[in-house]
């Protein structure tokens, strides 16, 4: 099985409804990805295996050096192979060629291995509200 990232790369909507229902659960909730993402990130990398859209992570960012990872993932049935640290990897390029000198990433704390190892993320010092 090959996999493709690109960065920035076209992808139907209700693929990545689909996607993201599957990685973090019904209901599907048509997202107008596509406009959001033109509007409001940096990029975002596509993960695909023969043409299926088996991977996504979006790169928000502030308009100057810091950027954002957003909702990575991975299909359910193309788990464990590698392919979240390769979209996370190619983020961090793309972000790298946009200028930006730092990607941010926050998660739910079983994700810590997944960030801290296979991507390289470090801990540091967050705050959150919940809005």
């Amino acid at each position: 099985m090959t996999i493709t990232y690109e960065w920035r790369g076209a992808f139907e909507d209700e693929a990545l409804d689909v996607l993201h229902a599957d990685g973090f659960g019904p209901p599907v909730r048509p997202g107008g990805w596509r406009a959001r993402v033109e509007r409001h990130s940096l990029g975002w990398v596509c993960a695909r295996t023969d043409g299926v859209l088996v991977g996504f992570v979006n790169v928000a960012w502030d308009g100057g050096s810091h950027a954002f990872v957003l909702d990575t993932v991975v299909a359910r049935g193309h788990r464990s192979r590698g392919i979240g640290a390769g979209l996370v990897g190619a983020a961090v390029e793309g972000a790298r060629a946009a200028g930006c000198a730092w990607l941010h990433v926050d998660f739910e704390a079983g994700l810590g291995p997944f960030y801290f190892e296979a991507c390289g993320f470090r801990e540091t010092a967050a705050g959150l509200i919940a809005l």
